[in-house]
């Protein structure tokens, strides 16, 4: 049974049963519930509310001949036997399925979670990258792990160019601060109280970066399996905002331009290696981010490890979109975007249909636009794709 929970890393970081996720948050779940649908074994469970996501999957699963479950939450304790994947476990989906009838010996225990909480600091990606670059000189950036705001300061006043504060628990591209020059009071007092709710802070300089990427995974019981290439685009501030859609022999290509393939097999080989060490009872999928920057002797690098998402994530879903839904030889980009006044995503999507007409055969994508996701006039968030030849 599979079900999405996209606040699944503000509430592991909070660490309360009784964590309430913000209304931004709440609205993404709503919006984009149906999302499993996309990735999930054919056969498998959903867990969807409402009858407009249940007529969407129902549409979808007649479109492309994939036969999927539409379950409620409160239906979930009527398979007592079946697995729960959500998006990433926390303590408050741990009680809301308790409430919800749900065996306990089914779920992870407050121990493992706490066990989850500390693989998914930021501080494993500092120790990561240092060894990575020991093995690798094509390997670049620099990323410090400090307990105290006198070392941050110190750090800081170190630098000659900009430089990144980031939260050790929080979202994927969520809490950072970016430091353009000297850091002002109200970013001291920042770092002052996330140092006091987390213990430490980690520090990096910005980058040069001319690519977004990342490396996927799937680990269970001791056993590690390279998933894929994520070649993503993200915000200034690092928000997510894309996938593109191509195979992983395509993305090597793009990202042969600017280093050798050799590289990135060895980077592979290496991180499976690293992640098992790092990460000895962790089961399920995960993600490591990278960049390709230009450095200033000249030339490309790569940051080999920029954030570790011990979790499900969107380039995962773009991944195991392209291999199941795109025709042989098409591409394309999945998007998730945000809209914030009330008709604009149904004006986009209306705009859309008439302007990119969706064409199928087989059962697979050819070309054209297609909403993953639902779309109304109250909605605000919406997965999608473009497909092309």
């Amino acid at each position: 049974m599979y079900l999405f929970n996209p606040d699944n890393d503000l509430a592991l970081a909070n660490f309360s049963a009784n964590y309430t996720s913000p209304v931004s948050a709440q609205k993404i779940a709503e919006d984009l519930s149906v999302l499993p649908f996309w990735y999930v074994p054919a056969g498998s469970k959903i867990v969807v509310e409402g009858d407009e996501n249940k007529a969407f999957l129902t549409s979808m699963q007649s479109l492309f001949g994939i036969e999927t479950t539409m379950i409620s939450f409160s239906e979930i304790c009527n398979f007592p036997t079946e697995k729960i994947v959500p998006w990433g476990w926390n303590p408050a989906l741990r009680k809301k399925l308790l409430e919800a009838k749900v065996p306990e010996e089914n779920l992870p225990t407050i121990n493992s979670l706490k066990q989850l909480r500390d693989y998914s600091g930021r501080q494993y990606a500092v120790k990561m990258l240092r060894e990575l670059k020991k093995e690798n000189d094509f390997f670049c950036g620099e990323s410090h792990y400090f307990t105290s705001v006198d070392d941050v300061l110190r750090f800081l006043a170190s630098q000659s160019g900009n430089s990144v504060l980031k939260m050790p628990n929080s979202g994927s591209g969520k809490g950072l601060i970016w430091i353009l020059g000297e850091i002002t009071d109200k970013q001291t007092d920042w770092v002052r109280r996330v140092i006091k709710m987390q213990n430490g802070i980690v520090a990096e300089p910005v980058l040069n970066k001319v690519r977004d990427f990342a490396m996927e995974f799937y680990m269970d019981n001791g056993n590690i399996r390279f998933v894929g290439y994520s070649l993503f685009h993200s915000t200034a501030s690092g928000a997510y905002m894309g996938n593109v859609l191509m195979s992983d022999e395509r993305i090597e290509e793009q990202l042969s331009e600017y280093v050798s393939l050799n590289i990135l097999h060895q980077l592979c080989v290496s991180l499976q290696e690293k992640l098992l060490r790092f990460f000895p009872f962790y089961n399920g999928y995960l993600g490591v981010d990278m960049m390709i920057c230009q450095i200033p002797a000249g030339g490309y690098h790569i940051q080999p490890c920029v954030e570790i998402n011990m979790r499900m994530n969107m380039g995962l879903v773009a991944h195991m979109f392209y291999k199941r839904f795109l025709a042989q030889g098409a591409s394309g980009r999945y998007m998730v975007d945000y809209f914030k006044k009330t008709g604009e995503a149904l004006a986009f999507h209306q705009k859309m249909q008439t302007d990119f007409p969706l064409i199928i055969e087989n059962r697979r994508i050819e070309k054209g636009y297609l909403a993953l996701t639902p779309v109304n006039e109250s909605s605000n968030y919406m997965a999608w794709v473009i497909i092309d030849n």
